[in-house]
Parts: structure tokens; sequence; C-alpha cells
């Protein structure tokens, strides 16, 4: 899979840089269940945090997700998210070269367990974007997204 417009900038944070911008995924979709999804990447804080913003249509309200990437004080990659329904997660980056050798990925210990999302390339300049959990026999998929530039 080629992915020459999968650039990385510097730094630890600089993971981010291909996915910089503002995204949508399913557009149109009248599909609560593949509901369109708009997410806006940017830095924050002196660019010493990367800040997602990601709204979900649901037709009859607006799920709302604020999440902050940014190191740790043991200098690892983290995040801290925070979703309208008042749930909160945070987590760790980690590799999820099974999904793509350039993915960018986080897991996290969850209520239900571990979960992990995973970003990675597509041939046109957008990336994929998936929620997966852990079970004995590997991960198996939650949410798949196609984003694609605003």
């Amino acid at each position: 899979m080629s992915s020459k417009h999968w650039k990385k900038g510097r730094g630890k944070l600089g993971i981010f840089e291909p996915l910089m911008g503002n995204w949508v995924a399913n557009e149109n979709s009248p599909d609560r269940m593949n509901c369109r999804c708009d997410r806006s990447f940017s830095k924050t804080l002196d660019g010493k945090y990367i800040q997602l913003k990601a709204d979900w249509d649901l037709g009859n309200k607006v799920y709302e997700d604020l999440t902050l990437f940014g190191v740790n004080s043991d200098k690892k990659v983290c995040f801290w998210s925070f979703q309208s329904d008042g749930k909160q997660a945070q987590g760790e980056l980690t590799e999820a070269t099974d999904v793509h050798p350039e993915a960018v990925a986080f897991v996290a210990n969850m209520p239900a367990g571990i979960a992990r999302q995973v970003y990675w390339p597509d041939e046109e300049g957008g990336y994929y974007w998936v929620v997966q959990s852990k079970t004995k026999k590997g991960w198996n998929q939650i949410v798949h997204h196609h984003y694609k530039k605003v």
C-alpha cells in the first residue's frame, strides 16, 4: 500500500502531521449506525498538544468528543479524551503494524476491556480510522471510518 502522502513531522507529536486539518467520514449518510463524523486536528497550547474535536451526527443529536494528544511525564505519547455523555478515556501510543506499516495507534484500558484506535493512510490523501476491542483471538473491529479532507 503506497503512502507517499503520509509524511510525518518533527518531534514526538510529528506523527499527527498527516492528520492535521478538517476531515469528514460518511458525509451524506442517513444511517445512524454509519453516521457522519467530522474530525478536526489542530495544535494547541503552544504546540505542546494536538487537539482533536470530533462531532458524530446521530440525526437527533450530536455526540461530541474532545481529545488532547501529548507527551506525559514519562515521555510517552498519550491521549486524554472527554465525551459529551460524560465518559472519559486515556491511553498511550502503541504499535498496529498488523493493520498498516505506518499506522498511528493508541491503546486504552476501558471499563469493557482493552480498546485500540488506529489511523492509517488511504491512497487518495485521506485516512482510515478504526476502533477495536481486544479479544482472546486478537482485535475485534467495532467502528471503521474512511475520512476525506474537507
